[in-house]
């Protein structure tokens, strides 16, 4: 009834509230990072121990590669010239810079480590992982390719500057983000630089080491809330 007063000790607290929601938020990212792993074991497996699929895969870059002419080439090679080692250590040190700037040295940091680990971990894993693939139409891939560099620095990039933007702007920073992905992956294809499994390997690795970088992110701010807008 109206008139009936609860005891204090029923009633939710904020404090117990929020740091539930909290939970949940780092929860997320951590479940994302997990199906991750399981997503990038699989793909792996499937591109090196099932023939129709790794027949499936050769012939799909075999397809893009027909799209391969002057007009279509040059483009592309920008493209992927734009990931090269010192470029994307400059795109790394200005979204460091911006988001100093912003006040959030807690999402530079992890701009910094997820710029980093995720290249990093896609060259440490190809020559462990590496396994031959089938050839069609002459089209010839190197076993060391698994997962794709250029393709987990590109979204890794991506991923990067979002949080780094200021909130106005997110949506058309990761709607033109998304284009050049998908652009990248396409160049590395026409240009028959990696496989499709090697490409979607490398999105996969990207996507594990951001949703962990938000997971600690959101842990670290529960255990020591940021004083700065960060």
């Amino acid at each position: 009834m109206s008139g009936h007063a609860y005891p204090a000790a029923a009633m939710p607290s904020r404090h117990v509230v929020r740091g539930a929601g909290e939970r949940r938020g780092a929860a997320v990212p951590l479940a994302l990072a997990g199906l991750c792993v399981l997503a990038l074991a699989l793909v792996w497996a499937l591109a090196e121990l099932v023939p129709a699929l790794q027949w499936k895969d050769a012939r799909l870059l075999y397809d893009f590669t027909l799209l391969s002419r002057p007009g279509v080439d040059g483009p592309a090679n920008f493209l992927l010239h734009l990931l090269n080692p010192l470029q994307f250590v400059l795109w790394g040190i200005a979204l460091m810079a911006v988001a100093v700037a912003r006040e959030c040295p807690r999402v530079a940091l992890a701009v910094a480590a997820v710029m980093g680990l995720a290249p990093l971990t896609a060259e440490t894993l190809k020559p462990l992982l590496a396994h031959p693939h089938v050839s069609v139409g002459g089209v010839f891939i190197g076993a060391a390719s698994w997962p794709s560099g250029h393709s987990t620095a590109a979204l890794a990039l991506v991923l990067s500057a979002v949080p780094v933007t200021p909130p106005r702007w997110r949506a058309l920073v990761a709607s033109i983000g998304a284009v050049y992905v998908v652009a990248v992956a396409c160049s590395l294809l026409i240009l028959a630089w990696h496989m499709p499994s090697d490409v979607l390997g490398g999105f996969l690795l990207a996507t594990f080491w951001m949703a962990l970088a938000v997971a600690v992110l959101r842990l670290v701010d529960r255990r020591w809330p940021p004083r700065a807008r960060s």
